[in-house]
């Protein structure tokens, strides 16, 4: 998985209505929340925040061509017991500006490590969700010393990408172009949250598809067994049973295999897009697996 340019809007203009639809679906979000911006070597990188004052943090990666409204359903949730950032990641539409190229992943390890030291955090809860879980993983692989676990929802980076993945993305497309009030039964035939989510989230990924031009980014590649098998990290990987991305299964037996000590678990009922399909199921998982980190690190004799 190589980049070779930088992913910009196509005009001022795309950009602006872009926002403007951004910030409109932000409000999804629970009051209060602020927002900041990190200054790394590859770019700035927009950061919104809710929570708690105080306990460890959560931080959560989007999925290709996201944006941090996607969580909507969670951060009230994480947010009782936990600070919660979401982060823009640094080659999608948002508020994030990009600089430079992050060519692999050793790069992309290097910027989002530049945000959690900008933020000034240690022991992050990092979650991600399907490219966003591929990012949290490659954290585990290339720069772990921030972290205190990772949790990836149907995670790129398990298996190859497969064709019926993009053919589940035309189909949800044409989805979009079914009567409003037939859209959720669409959606649950294809196990597609998107189209019973708020117009509110749907707009500025609609925009984004028209008005900005990514970096080129491929689909990611499989981590080798070797990488895998290096993580030291409590891992928990959740897969919906209907995935348009992944083999439940093979993918359950694959981290199982090589990710020591690794929580793996198939939810019934979901598909690519859980942390939308069932919000309260992947919170409640969420919660579990974070509290249960935190309370083996709290008992862990200091060295």
């Amino acid at each position: 998985m190589t980049r070779t340019a930088v992913g910009h809007f196509v005009s001022e203009q795309a950009r602006t209505k872009f926002l403007a639809a951004y910030d409109k679906a932000m409000e999804l979000w629970p009051d209060p929340r602020q927002e900041t911006d990190v200054e790394t070597a590859y770019g700035s990188v927009h950061v919104h925040r809710h929570g708690a004052a105080d306990g460890e943090p959560v931080v959560l990666l989007h999925g290709h061509a996201g944006h941090p409204s996607n969580w909507y359903p969670q951060i009230a949730a994480l947010g009782e017991r936990h600070p919660v950032y979401a982060i823009d990641t640094l080659d999608d539409p948002g508020r994030s500006v990009q600089r430079a190229v992050a060519a692999g992943p050793v790069e992309n390890a290097a910027w989002l490590g530049e945000v959690l030291a900008g933020l000034g955090l240690e022991r992050v809860h990092l979650v991600g969700a399907s490219y966003g879980g591929w990012l949290a993983l490659n954290q585990a692989v290339h720069a772990p010393g921030r972290l205190a676990s990772v949790t990836a929802l149907d995670p790129g980076g398990i298996e190859m990408v497969p064709a019926r993945f993009y053919l589940h993305m035309v189909a949800g497309l044409f989805g979009m172009l079914a009567p409003r009030p037939l859209r959720p039964a669409v959606g649950r035939l294809l196990a597609n949250p998107a189209l019973s989510a708020p117009r509110e989230m749907i707009a500025p990924l609609m925009l984004g598809m028209r008005g900005y031009r990514p970096s080129g980014r491929p689909p990611v590649r499989p981590f080798p067994d070797a990488e895998l098998a290096s993580v030291r990290l409590p891992v928990f990987v959740l897969v919906g049973r209907r995935s348009a991305l992944l083999r439940p299964r093979q993918v359950v037996e694959r981290v199982t295999r090589l990710i020591p000590g690794v929580r793996a678990e198939v939810l019934e009922r979901a598909g690519h897009g859980l942390n939308l399909e069932r919000p309260e199921a992947v919170n409640e998982r969420l919660l579990d697996f974070i509290g249960g980190v935190g309370a083996a690190g709290r008992e862990r004799p200091e060295a």
